[in-house]
């Protein structure tokens, strides 16, 4: 695949949530790994197949997500039937997807392809969900409701909000995980210091709640970082990490890491010393998966405008990183995603940049040894997957259009062995 058709591609995912060009903030600080890069090797092919589930979605569904928390794996969409938008829900059961449940529903629910809502089970048996709200006029202000189940998903409360600056402008991008007490964490993009004649840059912040949903925290974790890169959260033993894409003042926005443990957020690291310079924001964040003190990140970069998917090994929790190893055969646009596996390689979702554009899914070892890539879906007519990790099984699922003209949330399984 040519250059060029890469760099157009970034360019046309750049101008979807041009950043302003200001100063304000500081550059990711300490380094989690070098510039280097691991050679790649023919791995063992895990004999992966994709075998599709039925959906628990009915047509024009939209804005897949998948969690997996204390056991539990739910798919989560929106649900653009009927006039209005709902956010619904299924759980994974071993027949398949359970019957599908509702948390909200209503016009002023904005319906974002690369940020998207959220639903999550805690230790507890709770349920919490995240969605983004209509804001004012600007329909890039948008806030960001919770709401809590503790019956199951019948029952919701009524929503309360983790920021707390009273501005019209954008909260979103959220990654919600179960806080070290067993209440909720969460982090998210933050516009509070842009708009109305400010010029500081978007903002990472983080906040927690009790079991019973008061909010202990709500602190700013990095002052400057790209402006619409979805973000991602996982355990480890010592706490949670958090990947984003991060933003420096000469914008450069490569994949930076934090840490929360002991409730303090540490100062952001960066993975891997790409170097991509990009005046406006790619829409292309990355993901993480823990286990122990094992960590994996994948991430998607363009420095010198050739689009690449790369994973990274931490045997640390994060705090250092092992060279690179490259993902995609060709070219990538991207849109990764990770898990852990049990023998401590990968499984890792992108989008291959080729003759075809498709979705794509193989295993990586920490030793770069990769398997065969196995196709999701055909990019002509759908869009990423979302991969979670439930057990013994791989859980995808992803937005595909219909033959009737719009668009329905399909699910598929891969199982480990």
């Amino acid at each position: 695949m040519a250059v060029p058709a890469v760099a157009l591609a970034v360019a046309l995912a750049a101008s979807a949530c041009a950043a302003p060009d200001t100063a304000g903030g500081d550059p990711a600080g300490d380094s989690a790994t070098a510039s280097a890069e691991l050679a790649v090797s023919v791995g063992l092919d895990p004999g992966w197949a994709l075998e599709p589930l039925p959906s628990p979605a009915g047509y024009s569904s939209a804005s897949p997500e998948l969690t997996v928390e204390a056991g539990r794996a739910i798919v989560s969409w929106l649900d653009m039937s009927g006039g209005s938008v709902t956010l619904r829900f299924a759980e994974r059961r071993a027949t398949g997807w359970s019957e599908a449940g509702a948390v909200v529903s209503g016009e002023e629910l904005v319906v974002n392809a690369a940020d998207v809502p959220s639903v999550l089970a805690l230790a507890d048996g709770t349920l919490v969900a995240h969605w983004l709200q209509e804001d004012g006029s600007d329909p890039e202000a948008y806030a960001l409701p919770l709401a809590w189940s503790r019956d199951g998903g019948r029952v919701w409360s009524d929503p309360i909000y983790p920021h707390h600056d009273g501005r019209q402008v954008q909260h979103g991008f959220a990654s919600l995980f179960e806080a070290p007490n067993g209440g909720l964490g969460l982090v998210w993009l933050d516009g509070r210091e842009t708009g109305g004649g400010l010029d500081g840059g978007m903002n990472l912040w983080g906040a927690t709640y009790d079991v019973d949903g008061t909010q202990l925290s709500e602190t700013v974790i990095d002052t400057r970082v790209c402006d619409c890169c979805s973000l991602s959260t996982a355990r480890t033993s010592d706490g949670i990490v958090a990947v984003y894409r991060d933003r420096t003042d000469d914008e450069i926005r490569d994949t930076s890491i934090v840490r929360f443990v002991d409730g303090v957020w540490s100062p952001p690291a960066t993975v891997h010393h790409d170097g991509w310079r990009i005046q406006g924001c790619p829409v292309n964040g990355p993901a993480v998966s823990a286990r122990g003190q094992e960590v994996v990140v994948a991430w998607f970069t363009a420095a010198g405008d050739v689009g690449r998917a790369y994973v990274a090994f931490s045997r640390d929790g994060g705090r250092t990183f092992a060279p690179a190893i490259r993902v995609d055969d060709e070219a990538s646009l991207g849109d990764v995603d990770v898990e852990l596996l049990a023998d401590g390689s990968a499984a890792v979702t992108w989008v291959e940049l080729a003759a075809e554009r498709r979705s794509q899914l193989r295993r990586i070892g920490p030793d770069g040894a990769r398997s065969r890539a196995i196709t999701v879906a055909d990019m002509s007519d759908s869009w990423a997957p979302v991969l979670a990790r439930a057990g013994d099984e791989l859980l995808l699922a992803w937005r595909q259009r219909s033959t009737n003209g719009s668009s329905r949330i399909q699910t598929a399984r891969v199982a480990l062995d």
